[in-house]
């Protein structure tokens, strides 16, 4: 409280000593142009910083208190494995600096995400090292993170890890020099961080690695037994490290199969992943799949895992077909048809272009009607899958 005082005290004098340099300027007419001029426009950003902060900080502690319901899964990360609620969260590309655009858009479907999704590459670069702050940030805000964690390991420094090969070389094998403890200073300052941080981490490391298109790490590159040793040291790296506090999703193609022969095995798998993304006819080779179609036809090849599921990235482009439908039928069968769903993350990027030669917008902000079909396909869902904080007010907690 007295911190928040402070702040709102200084937040006062600034606009005090904003309004005296305004005075000071009219009376001086144009001989204010220059370095008093400069002044006043410094004081406005000064006086406009400190409200956006605390109207951040205000936000961000009402939010934490709605996910207090959350705290045992911190004392236990291996109650997640578990969980009887579908745990709901989002990606967003506008998080660079705060999260505050994750918190618009729980504000726009009127929920509040225990999970925030984030995306990390390998790599030397100061980013692709363990993203601590924003780790940090997240905790901070009441939620858990969940880090889909990338291997192109083109972007090492070479001078930093001894035996490796030239940059464009690299992926040929990569997995299997993974496996073989090449990149393992690396892997170990991930699992020290993660370990140091106390709290449960959803890890996704090398998605869509039957993919053989679209990642480095996938068959073309690398051979199925690479894969499975690759995940596995990995695996065994954090488990030596202490890191306890990590959940392991492991988050095939739906599209490609062969889901058995790229299973690391029970004892190194807490999730099943999968990425349910509509790209409608935006494109030559894309058309408008539904939901079924997507995940639904490969529901039960999954469910062997006995896994829980996590819907990694969840969207739908505008074209080619009705969003607000496709979302209507999507959360419309979850609970009944794919009961081991236990979390569904939005995927919420603006400017997509890793796919498609044009950027193409995957949010669902600004789109009223699939906004309003959300909601109310959400509010249908059964109590007993719906976290405390989804609840409409007087329902009775279990």
């Amino acid at each position: 409280m007295a911190t928040k005082r402070h702040r709102l005290l200084f937040t006062l004098l600034a606009l005090v000593a904003g309004i005296i340099i305004v005075l000071v300027l009219i009376l001086m007419g144009d001989k204010s142009k220059g370095p008093l001029e400069n002044m006043l426009n410094k004081a406005g950003s000064v006086v406009t910083n400190i409200e956006n902060n605390i109207i951040v900080e205000k936000r961000s502690t009402q939010r934490k208190s709605k996910l207090l319901w959350l705290k045992p899964y911190f004392t236990n990360p291996d109650s997640l494995r578990t969980s009887k609620y579908i745990l709901m969260g989002a990606y967003d590309n506008l998080t660079n600096e705060s999260f505050e655009s994750i918190i618009d858009l729980e504000d726009t479907l009127k929920t509040t995400f225990p999970l925030i999704h984030i995306y990390t590459a390998w790599g030397s670069k100061p980013e692709e090292g363990f993203p601590r702050l924003k780790v940090q940030a997240i905790l901070e805000l009441g939620s858990i993170p969940v880090i889909t964690w990338e291997p192109w390991l083109s972007d090492f420094d070479g001078k930093e890890i001894p035996g490796l090969r030239a940059p464009s070389l690299r992926d040929q094998k990569g997995l299997a020099d993974i496996a073989k403890g090449l990149y393992d200073s690396y892997i170990k300052e991930w699992a020290k961080a993660a370990k140091d941080v106390n709290a449960p981490i959803f890890l996704r490391f090398g998605h869509e690695m039957n993919d053989p298109y679209r990642y480095p790490w996938g068959p073309h590159n690398n051979n199925v037994k690479d894969f499975l040793a690759a995940w596995r040291h990995v695996h065994k790296v954090f488990k030596v490290a202490g890191a306890d506090n990590v959940l392991w999703i492991w988050s095939p193609h739906p599209s490609y199969g062969y889901f058995d022969y790229y299973y690391p095995g029970d004892r190194y798998v807490d999730y099943v992943g999968v990425n349910v993304l509509n790209y409608g006819t935006v494109a030559a080779w894309s058309k408008w799949w539904t939901f079924r179609e997507i995940f639904g036809a490969h529901y039960k090849e999954l469910a062997r895992f006995h896994k829980p599921i996590m819907i990694t990235e969840f969207s739908s482009l505008a074209v080619g077909g009705s969003r607000s439908k496709w979302f209507e039928e999507a959360f419309n069968g979850i609970t009944e048809n794919y009961p081991l769903i236990k979390s569904v993350l939005f995927f919420h990027f603006s400017e997509d272009k890793t796919t498609t030669q044009q950027a193409v917008d995957w949010t669902i902000k600004s789109d009223k009607a699939v906004v309003e079909t959300i909601i109310k396909q959400r509010r249908l869902w059964p109590d007993s899958v719906k976290p405390p904080s989804d609840r409409l007010p007087g329902t009775r907690l279990p």
